[in-house]
């Protein structure tokens, strides 16, 4: 009998001593798995002076009083400047501003002046912009002046070339390439006002060249 209980005891001696043990062994090879946190991409912000070169396409049309209306076609290429404010919101405001030499130009087959030529070599503007900012995309909308040459020239006469200040407005979208350089395509349409040619370009008393187009234009900006 003796045998026996010592035989218990020992068996309920070793069954204590083991449980915590296996208990702290599970507990070791079962240890929950802790994900480490996610990794957020920065968002990106388009505060900052940027500078850039530009180029594409451009139609148009001239109206003269003595000739009437004919269209205009040709490029432009040159250089941009602008400055954008982006604070919290999506919102974006800036200030842009460009000036591109360019052919833009056409000529008249009318009976009245079969010849006569409307030509621009240089087109700047100085614009705002507003937009709304998707991360590294921007859709904007954007207006202010306008500013360049218009030469009017008519055979057999001395023709005339005014620097003309318009207006101009339209819309585009930039993208975020990396963090210091974006690319833009965008719409302007350019009015350049009037102006008289007279006896210039052979009207009497009077004779009213005018001057729109509508540009296409790509861009690569550099941020600072």
């Amino acid at each position: 009998m003796k045998r026996f209980l010592l035989a218990g005891v020992g068996v309920l001696t070793l069954a204590a001593v083991a449980g915590p043990a296996a208990a702290a062994d599970l507990s070791r090879r079962y240890e929950p798995i802790v994900k480490a946190p996610p990794i957020l991409a920065p968002i990106y912000n388009w505060t900052g002076f940027y500078i850039g070169v530009n180029g594409g396409g451009a139609w148009g049309h001239s109206k003269w009083d003595s000739v009437g209306g004919f269209d205009l076609t040709g490029g432009l290429v040159g250089g941009t400047v602008g400055y954008n404010w982006q604070w919290a919101s999506p919102w974006v405001l800036g200030v842009e501003g460009d000036i591109d030499w360019s052919n833009i130009g056409g000529t008249s087959n009318a009976p009245g002046c079969p010849g006569c030529t409307v030509q621009n070599n240089w087109l700047g503007t100085a614009r705002g912009r507003a937009g709304y900012a998707f991360g590294g995309f921007l859709p904007y909308v954007t207006g202010g002046l306008a500013f360049g040459d218009v030469k009017a020239s008519v055979p057999g006469f001395a023709g005339q070339t005014n620097t003309q200040v318009g207006w101009s407005a339209g819309a585009g979208a930039e993208y975020a390439l990396t963090r210091n350089w974006s690319a833009k395509v965008e719409y302007l349409h350019v009015d350049l006002g009037r102006f008289d040619c007279g006896v210039n370009c052979g009207g009497t008393p009077t004779d009213n060249v005018d001057f729109h187009g509508n540009l296409v234009r790509g861009g690569i900006n550099f941020r600072f």
